[in-house]
């Protein structure tokens, strides 16, 4: 898929809480400029939202089929993502 930005992808399905928060938030701070984190989750975080805000990210929440729940999450300085489909 040419022309759209990297996309990191954190498949926290498995794990116990807390460590998908603990992975997500180890890794935002290494997140490259341009680059899109695909978090896979069983569930929606909404406790890391507010978190996510007040980092300086933005997300948007997917619902595909290989996944209960994805959530796309970039710098909010940058643009939106493309759509993934």
């Amino acid at each position: 898929m040419s022309g759209q930005r990297p996309v990191r992808v954190l498949d926290v399905r498995d794990l116990p809480p807390p460590e998908p928060m603990e992975q997500v938030l180890d890794l935002l701070p290494r997140l490259a400029p341009g680059e899109i984190l695909c978090m896979r989750h069983r569930r929606e975080p909404f406790p890391l939202y507010p978190i996510l805000r007040d980092m300086g990210f933005d997300w948007r929440v997917v619902t595909p089929p290989h996944a209960p729940f994805e959530i796309l999450i970039w710098r909010a300085d940058e643009p939106l993502p493309e759509d993934p489909a």
